[in-house]
């Protein structure tokens, strides 16, 4: 702020003191300068605004905004007052009022192109693109035809014939102009011709750019050319290979043959039969047989690919390529040291015939040079690149399925193994930094998915433990070891632990779009395990970003505006799109609401300023941007994730979610209206609408249950490194979900007041509400951690029902509160006209009783849920796990299990005090509800 160039207007060397201020971050000696210097100009807006931005960085919000309001409505148009108005509204996170505050300057002065400008930026920031168009119109016509296709190609076309084109950005602008116009021949020509000589920022950028357009244009006999001929320059470049063999095939469809006489195609030669393209592949690779070294895989990789093309059109060509089984043996021989032999090979495991599997590992394994077997039985490797060899193999066994296929015998013999490799690869990384990963580390996780196996198949906890202790081990090791974090992660949620995953998180160090992507593990499980301050935090860490970014991306748009990047523009846009439509931020945005409002009842409502009739959720366009290929898996196909079930079931339980925020915030409107003892004062007040809003709401929460049921009952099973199952199936079968639905449906009859004042609701929807409450507690008993047999046994559906639990107290204590504030006056006039009849045998209508009945049952309830609480914490307490003896273990193994079992006691007992706080709260509050 502070450079501003040479002081020509004397009112900047006035101001030039507070912008110093400001600067150094000094705001009350800024504020302090600005009223002495509006004492004696009371006219100099810009101080006013400067002003108004010390106020805001005082936290001064509503003074500041005032202030600058004055000033903006006397519409300035100074250049000192604008930018310094821009700068307050950008603090206070209000770009559209930058707009206005141009709009009203470029009518007062339309020739100024610098106001143009700016408020063009300003409309590009807050994604008014109609009004960008407008803008530029207003400007000059060379910008305006930019923006409008039609008129932007002539004034290029027109630019070419004067030659007048000579940076990169204007030939990029060209081209996207006729790419949206669809002009694809137009396109090409330009990019092969001079002007596409330009295009150099970018490696094989021209190239890209007419594969791109010959696939458009369906030139097939082109594409073929030019990917043949690049290939040539470089057989490892794997792009052209797709569109090698892609355009092989449509010729093929299409029956082409080349002409007789001269080129077959402007851009070569083109190879359109099977035999053409296997020579061309066969001879690429004979080139890479014939180095002594550093042979490309490009080449071998590309046969595998053609095989499998082949089959999928059941070409008898394919055996002129050789055997699969023989091809892959060949690529491990020449690439199985290398980290990347097993994600080459994985993806082709598919042309091997289950007969041959363990062939193919056999022959594998001949391939890895081991020593001589020692005490354990185990043969080891000499150096990394037999370890790596040796691992390859592993991973590929796993990957076909071989390694499922054992007893469980046969799996704990597995472990034994891979955990001597582990141990034995150490040495390999005794030098190794921090921030390095150990060669074996591999080793170490395979074990632990191999423990999970058991684990689920045989039911028996040890497994988990056992897992645990391993991992922790492999990150005493390899402190930086992403894999083992996110399984630990994930392993802690399952037993219920929430307490050790926040510093996991927090040390995996996510960037910027990984908390949309990986973010889901985190905000899944914090409420759902009883840890609200924990999941209250995670919720404003994804929600930081996700508002970070709507202000970011505005300005990364502008300042490709700036400098010509054009093509990026969109590129921007579409990342602001896929943030703001992520499932992610709609479910931790309405999570968040749902917290404070579990925390803090009426006092977030009244902070939210929810509207109970705008839903924000954009459902139709919703983007599940989760990465559910974060967990490294060598699990056969048939074992992946289930992405679409798992996204049905999200948007099932976000809706439920949202619908019940929308309820409470609705009737906590309408328990702030006036009375509503009297129909027509009802409708006039405008409660009636409000009334039906939640009737509404209400019956779309219905049917959604009916839903979600429906979606329960098929019990779908997502594999474990797969995306984890929602709270829909325990919500609905702990009776949670049922339970606030009936209390909000009371809360909805408790508006059908009569002329009289008497209240449509019975006995009987008392009763049931109290019933489903004692269910859910009901289903909450039981030990959560307990010993037997000197082994530990978590339980945490338990935990998570207690949860449900308080959440649900939550939503009826909401209820009951709202019912106070209705049946007061009602209790209030009875008794006056009690007093004036003097009839002392007057009684109080049903409901009120039955109200004051379903307090002091709910505060029977709330105690018992207490002692619940103090009888698990003093259980938990009692459980010595310093005492536990683990048999068939080293000391080191041992201590290891031992601090996963510490840290899930620890993080059990944290989970029991928040919920029993939270209960505590809300038992208080029952005690003052009276009417």
């Amino acid at each position: 702020m502070a450079a501003r160039g040479h002081v020509q207007d004397p009112n900047d060397r006035r101001l030039r003191p507070i912008y110093d201020y400001l600067d150094n971050g000094n705001n009350k000696m800024a504020i302090q300068q600005a009223d002495k210097l509006l004492k004696k100009h009371k006219d100099l807006h810009c101080a006013k605004v400067l002003k108004a931005i010390g106020l805001q960085r005082t936290g001064k919000q509503d003074e500041a905004f005032t202030l600058a309001q004055e000033v903006a409505t006397l519409e300035p148009t100074d250049d000192n007052s604008l930018q310094a108005l821009t700068i307050l509204y950008r603090e206070m996170h209000r770009p559209e009022l930058v707009t206005k505050l141009y709009e009203a300057a470029v009518k007062k002065v339309p020739l100024s192109e610098e106001y143009h400008s700016h408020l063009f930026m300003a409309y590009a920031r807050v994604g008014e693109y109609k009004k960008m168009q407008q803008a530029i119109s207003a400007q000059d016509e060379k910008l305006s035809q930019t923006m409008f296709l039609p008129l932007a190609e002539r004034m290029v076309e027109k630019m070419v014939k004067e030659e007048k084109i000579e940076a990169e950005a204007e030939v990029q602008l060209y081209f996207m102009i006729l790419e949206r116009l669809g002009k694809c021949v137009e396109a090409l020509e330009v990019i092969r011709g001079p002007l596409g000589e330009k295009l150099t920022s970018e490696l094989q950028s021209r190239e890209n750019k007419c594969m791109m357009l010959y696939q458009r244009l369906q030139r097939w006999a082109e594409c073929n050319a030019l990917a043949h001929k690049l290939l040539l320059k470089n057989p490892d470049d794997w792009q052209f290979y797709p569109a090698y063999f892609d355009s092989l095939f449509h010729l093929m469809d299409q029956s082409w043959s080349p002409p007789e006489e001269g080129q077959h195609c402007s851009e070569g030669s083109v190879h359109h039969t099977v035999t053409e393209v296997v020579r061309f592949v066969e001879d690429r690779i004979k080139g890479e047989d014939s180095k002594d070294s550093h042979a490309l895989r490009g080449p071998y990789l590309a046969r595998l690919e053609l095989i499998h093309r082949l089959r999928e059109r059941g070409c008898p060509e394919e055996s002129m390529l050789g055997e699969p089984l023989e091809l892959m043996v060949q690529f491990f021989g020449k690439f199985g040291d290398k980290p990347c032999c097993i994600t080459d090979l994985k993806i082709y495991l598919h042309l091997l015939s289950p007969e041959q599997h363990v062939q193919f590992i056999n022959r594998l394994s001949e391939a890895v040079p081991l020593g001589e077997q020692g005490e354990e039985g185990f043969a080891f490797p000499d150096d990394t690149k037999a370890l790596q060899r040796h691992l390859c193999v592993c991973q590929l066994s796993r990957a076909l399925g071989l390694h499922h296929c054992l007893d469980v015998d046969g799996k704990l013999r597995l472990i034994t193994e891979l955990k001597a490799h582990y141990h034995h690869g150490l040495k390999f990384g005794k030098n190794a930094l921090k921030t390095e990963l150990q060669f074996s580390d591999m080793y170490c996780l395979m074990a632990s998915h191999i423990y999970i196996d058991l684990w689920k198949e045989t039911g028996e906890e040890d497994m988990v433990w056992q897992c645990l202790g391993l991992l922790l081990e492999g990150l005493s090791h390899s402190p930086s070891n992403a894999q083992f974090k996110l399984l630990l992660l994930l392993l802690y949620c399952h037993l219920g632990a929430f307490e050790p995953v926040v510093d996991l998180y927090s040390s995996l160090d996510a960037k910027h779009v990984q908390h949309d992507t990986i973010g889901f593990l985190l905000t899944r499980f914090a409420e759902s395990l009883g840890q609200f301050a924990a999941a209250s935090q995670a919720c404003n860490f994804s929600l930081r970003f996700f508002h970070s970014n709507q202000k970011d991306t505005s300005e990364y748009i502008i300042q490709a505006y700036k400098y010509g990047a054009f093509e990026k523009i969109p590129e921007f846009i579409a990342l602001r799109n896929r943030l703001n439509q992520s499932l992610h931020f709609a479910q931790v945005r309405t999570e968040r609401m749902l917290l404070d409002l579990v925390l803090n009842l009426e006092e977030s409502v009244k902070a939210m300023s929810l509207s109970a009739e705008e839903d924000d959720i954009p459902w139709d366009n919703m983007r599940d941007n989760r990465d559910l290929t974060v967990f490294t898996s060598w699990d056969p196909k048939d074992r992946y994730y289930h992405r679409r079930q798992s996204l049905e079931e999200e948007s099932v339980w976000l809706r439920i979610r949202s619908l019940t925020l929308r309820l409470l915030a609705s009737i906590a409107v309408v328990g702030h209206a006036p009375s509503t003892q009297n129909s027509e004062v009802t409708n006039e007040n405008g409660v009636g609408d409000k009334t039906s809003t939640v009737s509404s709401l209400l019956s779309q929460l219905n049917q959604t249950l009916q839903t979600a049921a429906q979606l329960a009952e098929k019990r779908i099973q997502y594999p474990f490194l797969g995306p984890p199952s929602t709270r829909l199936g325990p919500a609905l079968s702990s009776g949670s979900c049922q339970c606030q639905a009936a209390a909000l449906q009371m809360s909805v009859n408790l508006q059908e007041l009569d002329t009289v004042g008497l209240v449509v609701f019975s006995r009987f929807e008392l009763t049931v509400l109290l019933s489903l409450s004692i269910e859910i507690l009901n289903k909450c008993k039981g030990d959560l951690l307990e010993m037997k047999g000197g082994r530990l046994k978590t339980r945490s559906p338990l935990l998570e029902n207690l949860v449900f639990f308080v959440e649900t107290m939550c939503v009826v204590l909401w209820m009951a509160s709202y019912c106070a504030k209705i049946l007061r006056p009602l209790k209030t006039s009875l008794q006056k006209k009690k007093k004036k009849k003097k009839d002392a045998n007057t009684a109080l209508p049903e409901v009120v009783c039955g109200f004051q009945e379903l307090t002091g049952s709910l505060q029977d309830l709330l105690t018992q849920a207490l002692e619940h609480i103090k009888g698990q914490e003093m259980s938990i307490t009692a459980l010595k796990l310093a005492s536990l003896t683990l048999e068939g273990y080293t000391q080191e193994e041992a201590s290891f299990i031992k601090a996963a079992m510490d840290k899930v006691q620890s993080s059990y007992l944290r989970s029991l005090q928040e919920v029993g706080d939270l209960l505590k709260k809300r038992a208080e509050t029952l005690k003052n509800l009276k009417i």
